[in-house]
């Protein structure tokens, strides 16, 4: 095995796994449009055109992954979607 080779082994077991977790909104018959479309843009920095498409999802398939990313993101901004009264949950 030559200094390449062992370099590039080295390399591959420094390989960092990052889990992406998703925040999934789900349907509710309480809240309107309106207000889950001003608490995407609010809370998960949606643009008023993705807040927009994820209620209509929400409305027709009774759920709708609204934010990807680490636990430690998504933990406060689903705290925040449930205190707006909002049912969602991290998976």
């Amino acid at each position: 095995m030559d200094i390449k080779e062992k370099t590039l082994e080295k390399l591959l077991l420094k390989e960092e796994v990052v889990t992406q977790n998703e925040i999934v909104l789900f349907n509710d018959d309480v809240n309107t449009f309106d207000h889950v479309i001003d608490t995407l843009i609010a809370v998960c920095e949606h643009t008023p055109e993705q807040a927009e498409q994820c209620a209509i999802l929400v409305h027709y398939k009774g759920k709708c992954t609204v934010k990807t990313g680490v636990y430690d993101d998504l933990k406060p901004r689903c705290s925040m979607l449930l205190e707006a009264g909002l049912s969602a949950e991290i998976v």
